[in-house]
């Protein structure tokens, strides 16, 4: 490891150890997973949690409290029990900038549809794996299965196309790693074939440190930041997301002040 990038593990492992913590996750649509200590309730309030994150953070976790109130705290029952009909009614005033009622209940349809094919989310996303590191093939599977169910639209991104899929792999992120944070679930999915989420303040971070050069935050951008974080940790290169976008959502965590912390010529901050 060279001497720049052994300097930048190290102040990096001194923010995750002073930030990766559950004091700081509030507010961030993570704080709904831990309702559901049953990975099975605990994926489907990942995947609505994770779907909705988009806009100001303020508003996602309203956005994201009104759905999951509705669908109470079986989340896998509620899923397998709906009915077009009933949840059309149920989500028919739900509004969330682009996110209408129709696709929440084409979300939640597609989702029963999943289950019903393959027993979990789990188990669709990991069914052809075998092991392998390209995740996007599962993320593939799942959107596709939903989308047949019909008018989901935005709410998950496809992974064949160019964009940097910030929502997914946030979601995989929650469900793969386990950790002071993350609450995990998905022990048979690598932590090493993660891909970084890439929003504004992690696109900010990828240029302060030099992994990206990219205009914007495509998939090539998330893939050159993940690379980039790659070289530090192999094992788990997502392990700073967290405590690294504190800076800019947390009251009193100035992305300025992350910016002096890791000034150092030889990593290019």
């Amino acid at each position: 490891m060279k001497i720049g990038t052994r300097k930048l593990k190290s102040k990096l492992d001194q923010l995750y150890s002073a930030y990766n913590q559950k004091q700081y996750i509030d507010p961030d649509p993570l704080l709904f997973l831990y309702n559901y200590p049953d990975v099975r309730d605990r994926e489907i309030a990942g995947i609505i949690a994770s779907s909705l994150a988009y806009g100001r953070v303020a508003m996602i976790m309203q956005a994201v409290s009104a759905v999951l109130k509705k669908m109470g705290p079986d989340l896998r029952g509620f899923v397998m029990n709906a009915d077009p009909e009933s949840i059309a009614g149920m989500f028919q005033n739900f509004k969330y900038r682009f996110a209408t009622g129709e696709h929440l209940s084409a979300l939640i349809m597609g989702l029963q549809a999943v289950i019903a094919d393959y027993g979990s989310l789990a188990a669709c996303f990991t069914v052809d794996q075998a092991g392998g590191t390209d995740l996007s093939e599962g993320l593939v599977r799942i959107r596709t299965r939903v989308v047949r169910a019909g008018g989901a639209g935005h709410l998950l991104a496809d992974p064949q196309k160019t964009s940097a899929c910030k929502r997914s792999h946030l979601f995989l992120r929650w469900m793969v790693r386990k950790d002071q944070v993350d609450p995990g679930g998905w022990s048979n999915v690598p932590a090493a074939a993660l891909t970084c989420p890439v929003d504004a303040h992690m696109f900010k971070i990828g240029h302060m440190l030099g992994f990206t050069k990219r205009r914007s935050a495509d998939g090539v951008c998330a893939a050159q930041i993940t690379q980039g974080f790659r070289r530090i940790c192999p094992e788990d290169p997502v392990k700073y997301d967290f405590c690294l976008t504190r800076f800019g959502i947390r009251d009193g965590l100035d992305m300025s002040e992350l910016k002096r912390f890791l000034k150092d010529d030889d990593y290019h901050v």
